[in-house]
């Protein structure tokens, strides 16, 4: 087993054969890949995906901002990260963690810091979501008009060992909020 310290996921990058186009959508395109694999091909379908970034807002009172909103692919106004897509040519994820912050909770943040990074469904997509840290958290100078399932947003504030319990009792399931929450809490163990 590797040391603790160097266990991480290693490059490899089998020849594409061939790669169509197999769905153009409004958000994200399917890709449709033949893959020399071994002694033969393999062939996998996956969502082509720009990437992400959330937010994992934190208080002086150690609670961490939640919002909800409807998510049609499962049918649930699920408990969220503020969070949102690498959509903007050339924005470095920072940058965007921070208009997605004051996009979906009309908020600010002094301090920002890395938390960490996950591939979504690697089986699937090829999505990475960066979450960031922010603490300093201020009313945004000015209000965000939202549209569709970003006009109801609930936010909420909650203490985040609360949040840590929704996750593990399987009651807020939603993986980046997962991550998320588990990683600052790990976070601040880690310095206290």
């Amino acid at each position: 087993m590797p040391d603790r310290g160097v266990l991480r996921d290693e490059p490899f990058e089998p020849e594409v054969v061939h790669s169509d186009l197999a769905f153009e959508g409004a958000v994200w395109n399917v890709r449709d890949d033949r893959v020399r694999y071994g002694d033969g091909e393999i062939r996998r379908q996956y969502v082509a995906h720009t990437g992400a970034v959330a937010v994992l807002a934190l208080d002086d009172d150690r609670r961490v901002l939640l919002i909800q909103q409807y998510r049609h692919p499962i049918r649930h106004r699920d408990w969220e990260l503020p969070a949102g897509l690498l959509d903007v040519a050339g924005e470095e994820p920072l940058e965007a963690a921070k208009r997605e912050l004051a996009e979906e909770a009309d908020l600010v943040a002094a301090h920002w810091e890395p938390l960490v990074s996950s591939w979504t469904t690697p089986g699937g997509n090829d999505e990475i979501i960066h979450v960031f840290l922010a603490t300093g958290v201020s009313v945004a100078p000015s209000a965000h008009a939202r549209e569709d399932e970003e006009a109801d947003i609930r936010t909420e504030w909650v203490p985040l060992d609360a949040a840590v319990d929704a996750v593990m009792e399987g009651r807020m399931r939603n993986g980046i909020l997962s991550i998320g929450v588990l990683a600052a809490a790990q976070r601040l163990r880690d310095r206290s």
